[in-house]
């Protein structure tokens, strides 16, 4: 049997750069689709070395899109390195409202600035028009509540972070500065904007989740297990908790695991073919143990939400699959939103609570070699694990990061639609975005490199088992 290779390189509207290759047989239909991330950072080796106090500042140089995340969850790694287990009540509301800004700019850009184009004009349409200039020729509303949404968290941030970008807020043990009155007042006098558009943005989502629900539920979907941090009580936590998994039918499959133990329950394989691991879930093994994260996940696996609007909104996400967990790969983008409104009740919340003000900023207590923290960023759980010697200097670092996390998801979305829409096919753009499409419901951060207009350059060939070019299609180089 000879197979035929198709590259799509790179995948747009994504943050970072990667690529999807898929195997057909002799009668075009998929037997392989893998996603390739074709980067390599290296930040778990050259951090070796350093200083501990610099991992909340240097590791989040990952990310331009979502550094407060790792901002954080190095911070909290290194909390324990200090021995500080219990902050002041003012340095984990300033560090909550950072996140809850962040969790706000983040999915704000992602669906309305990546996946609008998608749901708006069709997987199929002329790439000419999946862009967020013809969203804001054709929808004004909808691109200015996005970029006006992912601005008020964007200053969320930099009010508790000293910048939008990179900021230095969080340090181990605590943070550095609390909310002024000013601030706090600025703030309160956007938060019925946004309070309203949070709410029409997950009506958007709702909206085109029900009214395409027959090809929204076999798009790229299947079931899994799901992976998320919950309170004690079972409740959503975005910035703190234990380990929960359930499986595709919502059975438990562990709770309330400390995260300083979450090797105990989550490994991780290596494959030659992609510079991501792949994690999965010891107890059930690599090869079926693998899992989501991300808001969908999160959602699957809560017990509830505690602020009111964003639990009905759950709840009505969750009748689509009669209160299971929901499976369909689409169904991020509506629980993405509800998240969205989730951040913008609790930062009104956080705004009205006087501990805001405080001036009791970091605690200590007995130090040691190793810390871990993890936290739920924008795309999913995320972990920092450290080693420190005596001498202040890291010997070791370990990040799993969210796209880490959804590694085998995405590559198995990418096979199903492969399989569904590219099986017997004649390649064309439309196709192409399909694959895509599956791939930007997950909102992977490859590195956080997004590209104008998606107008990135890409040809994909099909070539037999020689190397001989049987069909070629492109895709222009933009000018910006």
């Amino acid at each position: 049997m000879s197979l035929k290779r198709i590259a799509i390189d790179p995948v747009t509207r994504v943050e970072g750069h990667g690529k999807v290759t898929l195997m057909l047989d002799d009668h075009n239909q998929v037997v392989q689709a893998r996603l390739h991330i074709v980067e390599f950072r290296g930040f778990e080796r050259f951090v070796q070395g350093r200083m501990f106090w610099e991992m909340p500042v240097l590791v989040q140089r990952l990310c331009g899109i979502c550094p407060v995340s790792h901002h954080l969850g190095a911070a909290k790694a290194m909390d324990r390195i200090v021995g500080a287990d219990q902050l002041t009540p003012t340095a984990e509301k300033i560090r909550r409202l950072m996140h809850y800004g962040q969790i706000l700019q983040s999915h704000a850009l992602h669906f309305f600035c990546l996946a609008s184009p998608d749901l708006l004009f069709g997987f199929g349409a002329d790439p000419a028009m999946r862009n967020l200039a013809v969203v804001a020729s054709r929808h004004r509303p909808i691109a200015e509540q996005g970029i006006l949404m992912r601005k008020y968290g964007q200053e969320i941030i930099r009010a508790t972070a000293g910048k939008r970008i990179h900021g230095t807020g969080a340090v181990p043990g605590g943070v550095n500065k609390n909310l002024s009155i000013e601030e706090r007042d600025g703030f309160l006098k956007g938060l019925d904007q946004q309070m309203q558009w949070a709410r029409a943005a997950v009506k958007i989502a709702r909206d085109y989740t029900l009214e395409h629900l027959a090809e929204v539920a076999r798009f790229g979907s299947f079931d899994s297990s799901h992976l998320a941090l919950v309170r004690d009580d079972g409740a959503l936590d975005l910035y703190d908790g234990g380990l929960r998994a359930v499986d595709a039918g919502g059975e438990i499959i562990f709770d309330h695991v400390d995260t300083q133990k979450y090797l105990d329950v989550l490994g991780e394989e290596v494959r030659d073919w992609s510079y991501m691991k792949f994690p999965f879930i010891k107890s059930i093994g690599p090869e079926a143990g693998w899992y989501r994260v991300g808001p969908l996940a999160r959602l699957n696996a809560a017990s509830f939400i505690d602020t009111p609007e964003a639990e009905a909104a759950r709840q009505e996400l969750r009748a689509t699959s009669q209160g299971r967990p929901n499976n369909m790969t689409m169904a991020y983008h509506w629980a993405r939103m509800i998240e969205l409104l989730h951040a913008v009740e609790k930062i009104r919340d956080l705004l009205h609570d006087g501990d805001l003000q405080g001036d009791d900023l970091v605690v200590k207590g007995e130090r040691r070699e190793e810390g871990i923290g993890v936290i739920e960023a924008p795309r999913g759980t995320l972990f920092h694990h450290y080693r420190v010697g005596r001498d202040d200097l890291v010997k070791m670092a370990n990040l799993i990061v969210a796209t880490t996390n959804n590694n085998e998801a995405m590559n198995r979305a990418v096979a199903k639609v492969a399989q569904d829409h590219l099986s017997g096919r004649e390649i064309n753009q439309g196709l192409l975005n399909h694959i895509e499409v599956a791939i930007r419901a997950y909102d992977p951060c490859l590195s956080c490199a997004t590209h104008a207009l998606g107008q990135m350059p890409l040809e994909v060939e099909l070539v037999d088992r020689d190397g001989q070019v049987l069909a070629r299609r492109a895709r222009p180089r933009s000018r910006d």
